[in-house]
């Protein structure tokens, strides 16, 4: 073959790459491939973190686009079909959390403050303030705002599992959020870290082939499970052993531990000045296990852990908390039914019904209510 045909071969090669790839793009728009929800800039000049507003979405999951559900980013940022007001005749009671929270993968209806704001729509507005990834430091930010900017008069706020740690510097997942570092004092003080979406990032985005491979086939995710880069990227496991000692659980080291018995401390010494509100307006749900059986086979490692010192600080505070486990426990011994988004790990609906039910049956919904 001579230069002159490899060269054509070439161009017939990469002409024919695009069109498939142009097909593809074409084909994907007409499907509910997932969308890349953009976040806003987080600045110190605008420090709470929000979605960009009033925007449509698609949730699915997969590469068969499953578990599809469709809803919209408000006024404000957030995923709730209710536009966010600043004034109103209604007291506000705001729910705050991550991913959970926001719940893009269920009908907004469904959701736990979806659930609420139906059934306490005679006495109260309810508004979520939520997004993927943000850990129990951000939490205060939107509590504060949901206070300051909203008047909320109370607030709920939802924690898992992974909120101690990433509420870390050192163990920080996401680009924004505000976060804990040392503050030179032997104190954790927290910081902004600001996020300002790059153009590529931003053409990418538009792009339904680019939101398939990233959000639906989660390549970025299958190259960090490649034994190569697990490799490369993890401490040993008998280092990590041989480093920690004492009585230190098998999925965490003891700087982990550490850290974010740190982070509860200060969460809670931040909480009175960041959220401004009494502790009786102030309830904690605390996400665990779900099944019996998961919670006896997790017993006494890292989450376990965390979210039973979480827990006793809160009590010991006055703060109204809720440990979700034993609502979870008695729905899935009277009902068996799963509490996940298959393929997605999330509170289903059902999820979310049972955490509704919890706030619902406590004291503190009936408190506010006879408050003024």
């Amino acid at each position: 073959m001579t230069t002159r045909e490899r060269a054509f071969a070439s161009i017939a090669v990469l002409l024919g790459t695009v069109a498939s790839l142009a097909a593809l793009e074409v084909v994907l728009r007409f499907l509910p491939v997932r969308s890349g929800f953009r976040m806003a800039p987080v600045t110190a000049q605008a420090p709470v973190a929000h979605l960009e507003p009033n925007e449509p979405y698609t949730f699915s999951t997969g590469w068969n686009l499953e578990n599809v559900n469709r809803g919209r980013i408000n006024n404000a940022g957030f995923i709730n079909d209710q536009d966010y007001r600043r004034q109103d005749a209604k007291p506000l009671l705001a729910v705050v959390g991550d991913s959970f929270i926001e719940a893009r993968m269920v009908a907004y209806p469904d959701t736990l403050q979806g659930r609420l704001a139906k059934a306490l729509e005679k006495d109260f507005r309810v508004y979520s303030f939520a997004a993927g990834g943000a850990p129990l430091s951000q939490y205060l930010i939107w509590a504060r705002s949901a206070v300051r900017d909203y008047g909320a008069a109370a607030v709920i706020i939802n924690v898992v599992l992974n909120d101690f740690d990433e509420s870390y510097v050192a163990y920080r997942m996401s680009p924004a959020y505000w976060i804990y570092v040392d503050g030179g004092d032997g104190q954790l003080r927290l910081q902004l870290f600001e996020y300002r979406r790059s153009t590529l990032r931003t053409i990418l985005s538009k792009s339904a082939l680019v939101r398939y491979l990233v959000n639906n086939l989660k390549l970025e995710h299958f190259v960090r499970t490649l034994p190569l880069w697990r490799t490369a990227s993890a401490r040993p496991a008998a280092a990590a052993r041989a480093e920690d000692g004492g009585d230190v659980p098998d999925d965490a080291d003891a700087r982990r531990m550490r850290m974010s018995y740190a982070v509860i401390e200060a969460f809670f010494r931040d909480v009175p000045a960041m959220i401004g509100l009494p502790p009786d307006r102030i309830l904690f749900i605390v996400d665990g296990y779900h099944y019996p059986q998961s919670a006896a086979a997790n017993a006494g490692r890292y989450f376990d852990r965390m979210r039973r010192a979480f827990l006793a600080k809160a009590e010991a505070l006055g703060y109204g908390a809720i440990d979700l486990d034993p609502y979870f426990f008695a729905h899935y011994r009277k009902h068996g039914e799963s509490f996940e988004v298959p393929d997605d790990g999330h509170w289903n609906a059902v999820g979310h019904e049972v955490a509704a039910e919890a706030v619902l049956s406590g004291d503190f919904v009936q408190r506010l209510r006879r408050q003024p």
